[in-house]
């Protein structure tokens, strides 16, 4: 037996008490021998010390240059029960249809993913399920974003914890706060790994102006911007040499081949995943981008993710459950997807039944889960 193995072998617990300075346990229970009683034994309580975490054991440690080549990442819809619980068996399988039909990456509890209806006890979980199942084949990327700079702080330690690959980190909403306050923001969550700015004024009420996103550039963790505002502001970062990524699926193909943009996060990928795989890898298409058009219109009429839940129901990839405040789309825009999925071809959507037009009395709103 080597020395070290010696030494270690032989240390106790009030040698290692002594050594990082708290109280040692008491060696046992005992019992009082004239009453009989049992008395549990004292905890050992360690004030305030950790041990530092070394990188080798952080699960799916990914590196910033990994989350910058990713051309198509999903947006992807979380599923529901009856009940409304999430509905993991059909999560599963569109995460598999994803992966095989060439999505890199993936957003959970994004805004498609609805997030902001979730516990943080079910947004981490989520994120962890998806990083145990799928985080060998395709890049997780959990949305641990928050109005709350100390929320944003705890979602993402805990999302890093679980192994997601990298954080999707939006300004600060509703409430807002001042360019510096965003800048400050950023810097604290940028500091706990690989993270994606997501720049979307129409939610948030507030841009994120060039001019923050020049004084987070350089920190070694920020991997890009998932951009909103348009393929001009698109072009100023690349010119700049950033990553960004289109968050307008309507503008994705044009920001990609024409405007430098590395890809898309998307939304119409949980649809037709193989035909947005083509827009970002295939060269330029302007003949399918203008095929998919219709699609991305019908899916935006009304906020996001309503015409995509309402799609996938009707696709029956998903239950017809929507968490409220969400509901259905009427019924003269289900048919109108029905018309638009046979225009486009059956075999280019998710899922294996025929598309039908469901009832009023098929969809299931859920106030309480």
């Amino acid at each position: 037996m080597s020395s070290f193995m010696s030494i270690s072998h032989s240390w106790g617990a009030r040698d290692i008490a002594f050594t990082f300075g708290f109280n040692p346990p008491s060696p046992a229970a005992t019992c009082n021998q004239r009453t009989g009683v049992w008395k549990s034994p004292e905890a050992a309580v360690a004030q305030n010390f950790h041990l530092p975490m070394r990188s080798l054991e952080v699960k799916n440690r990914t590196s910033v240059d990994d989350i910058k080549g990713l051309r198509l990442i999903t947006a992807i819809k979380t599923p529901y029960l009856p009940d409304g619980r999430f509905d993991l068996e059909a999560y599963d399988a569109l995460m598999n249809i994803q992966i095989m039909n060439g999505a890199q990456g993936v957003i959970v509890g994004g805004t498609t993913g609805e997030g902001h209806l979730m516990s943080w006890d079910e947004h981490i979980m989520l994120i962890g399920h998806t990083v145990n199942c799928f985080g060998s084949s395709i890049k997780v990327i959990g949305n641990t974003g928050s109005n709350s700079t100390r929320e944003a702080i705890h979602a993402s330690e805990q999302g890093f914890a679980v192994g997601m690959h990298a954080a999707l980190h939006i300004n600060p909403y509703y409430g807002k706060t001042s360019l510096q306050g965003m800048i400050s923001h950023f810097e604290t969550v940028l500091s706990m790994g690989p993270t994606i700015i997501y720049n979307v004024p129409s939610r948030t009420g507030q841009d994120i102006p060039p001019t923050v996103i020049s004084k987070i550039s350089g920190n070694s963790n920020m991997a890009g911007v998932k951009e909103c505002v348009g393929n001009d502001r698109i072009r100023e970062y690349v010119d700049g040499g950033m990553a960004i990524w289109s968050g307008n699926d309507d503008e994705c193909h044009e920001a990609r081949w024409a405007y430098g943009a590395v890809g898309v996060i998307s939304v119409t990928s949980n649809l037709v995943p193989g035909l947005m795989y083509e827009l970002m890898f295939k060269g330029k298409n302007t003949l399918l981008n203008s095929k998919v058009m219709p699609l991305v219109k019908w899916l935006f009429g009304e906020p996001n993710p309503i015409g995509l839940n309402t799609a996938l129901a009707q696709l029956g990839v998903i239950r017809p459950v929507f968490r409220l405040p969400y509901v259905p789309l009427p019924v003269a825009k289900r048919i109108e997807f029905v018309r638009i999925v046979e225009a486009i071809g059956r075999e280019h959507f998710v899922g294996d039944g025929d598309v039908e037009v469901l009832d009023d009395d098929e969809f299931v709103l859920v106030g309480r889960y």
